[in-house]
């Protein structure tokens, strides 16, 4: 299950000093003596990679393949073992900001050189092969060839900033200065979605799949695939802040770095806090447009007034049907997955429930055997599952009620506490709708959840 967010879980990219030395069969093993100024750098890097910023959009974080081993590995030296000599001046916090300086620098040069990579080796040889249509490449890489241009700049700009000794003054009014170009980054991350749904849905035609295989396993790719490419500035983008915060951490008040940094912090929090609320509307936008109805009064109104989907994922009813279900802030619908013309589609499937309308039941478990009927918890006939809730209209007459599961009981309580979420949003938008209209777009972090549904059929029949 797919679930829009407001943060982005940035994948870890620990920098580790290599210490392999050969040794012969009569020599002993020498002693690798780390000094203190290698442990602080050491450390600073693995705080800024182990930490998470807030999660922005739904993707699934990038994965490895398990023999990535064998994959061509980026050389990852630190501040201090570039600059060697100049480290012994400084005190350790001049140390520590020297670090995440070096790691801004070098994360920019190597995204470069990743778009790069991506134009020669993904978008070129699939136009030149006829493998995808220009339209097709132009929809899935998005404005990615814009994108290089935009970090390298940032990138010259700070080396400019760099003295002999390879230290760092001051790059808070530089960042401030470049950081309103990240506005371009929106629509880029609008476009995601529709970019992963038609990559997928590509994924299907042998000769696309057998040449995005081929480049993964290639030495290239470092045995990525090509959204964890294309995921990558979306990546750097929520990193920023986790850079700039970690910078200002290490730069004390009468710095003359602190108070430009601390411009800068805000500055790129207000812009990525736009660019998630566009990319969960262009989101909404996206599956609403692809919501096909049977018949009127299936509440298309509603669907339509809606600007955030919350969360949605893919499940089953009682009969072993594939239903898609989409929770929108102002109402439920579950769906059929129809194919027309070739284009996926979303086939409302029974009465949406408006959430004002909306009845949560937690069950316990055991409480639902598998099949939907409820029979208690000491039944032995059948299999007993657990993790369900069950969703129905406040008046029963309107229609009928569905019982989902979850494949976890943590996935069931996300499930449960964010439908409790929107339905009290919805209780209080309702209530004062001028208000309202000034609500925030936040998004709820359900990422990779699924559930299978079961219709209830004793309980309620189809109306």
């Amino acid at each position: 299950m797919n679930c829009s967010s407001s943060s982005l879980q940035e994948p870890s990219n620990k920098r580790v000093k290599p210490v392999t030395k050969t040794l012969s069969a009569n020599s002993t093993p020498q002693q690798v003596k780390v000094t203190p100024l290698k442990k602080l750098s050491l450390s600073i890097q693995r705080s800024i990679g182990s930490r998470n910023e807030n999660r922005l959009f739904s993707f699934s974080p990038r994965t490895r393949s398990r023999d990535s081993g064998s994959a061509k590995k980026r050389s990852s030296k630190l501040w201090s073992e570039t600059f060697d000599s100049s480290g012994e001046e400084l005190c350790a916090r001049e140390i520590k900001r020297q670090e995440v300086i070096f790691e801004l620098m070098q994360g920019e040069r190597m995204l470069v050189e990743d778009l790069h990579l991506v134009k020669k080796n993904y978008y070129e040889p699939m136009l030149k092969l006829a493998i995808m249509t220009q339209d097709e490449l132009n929809q899935i890489f998005g404005i990615l060839d814009t994108l290089p241009p935009l970090h390298q700049d940032l990138f010259d700009r700070l080396v400019k900033l760099r003295h002999e000794d390879g230290t760092v003054e001051q790059v808070g009014p530089t960042m401030l200065d470049w950081l309103p170009h990240l506005h371009i980054y929106k629509a880029y991350c609008c476009n995601q979605v529709a970019a992963k749904a038609l990559l997928d849905h590509k994924r299907r035609n042998p000769a696309v799949h057998n040449f995005l295989q081929l480049c993964q396993e290639s030495a290239f790719s470092r045995k990525l695939d090509v959204w964890s490419f294309l995921d990558l500035p979306r990546s750097r983008l929520v990193k920023y802040p986790l850079l700039l915060k970690e910078l200002l951490k290490h730069s004390v008040p009468e710095h003359p770095d602190h108070a430009a940094l601390s411009q800068a912090v805000s500055v790129v929090q207000a812009i990525i806090s736009m660019i998630n609320r566009k990319a969960g509307e262009a989101e909404c936008e996206y599956y609403r447009k692809r919501l096909c109805y049977l018949y009127e009064n299936q509440g298309e109104e509603d669907v339509s007034r809606s600007r955030l989907l919350l969360c949605h994922g893919e499940l089953k009813n009682n009969k072993g049907q594939r239903l898609h279900v989409f929770l929108f802030e102002t109402i439920l619908v579950l769906t059929r997955l129809v194919t027309h013309n070739d284009q996926l589609e979303f086939q409302v499937y029974r009465q949406p429930i408006p959430l004002p309308e909306l009845v949560l039941e937690d069950l316990c478990d055991g409480e639902v055997r598998v099949g939907g009927s409820i029979r208690g918890a000491f039944t032995t006939t059948n299999e007993r599952a657990k993790n369900f809730f069950r969703v129905s209209f406040r008046d029963r007459v309107r229609g009928q009620a569905h019982t989902l599961q979850a494949n976890d009981s943590f996935n069931k309580q996300q499930w449960v506490s964010s439908i409790r979420h929107a339905m009290v949003a919805s209780r209080e938008q309702n209530a004062s709708p001028a208000a309202s209209q000034d609500t925030p777009s936040t998004l709820i972090n359900l990422s990779d959840l699924s559930l299978n549904c079961h219709e209830d059929r004793d309980k309620m029949e189809d109306r």
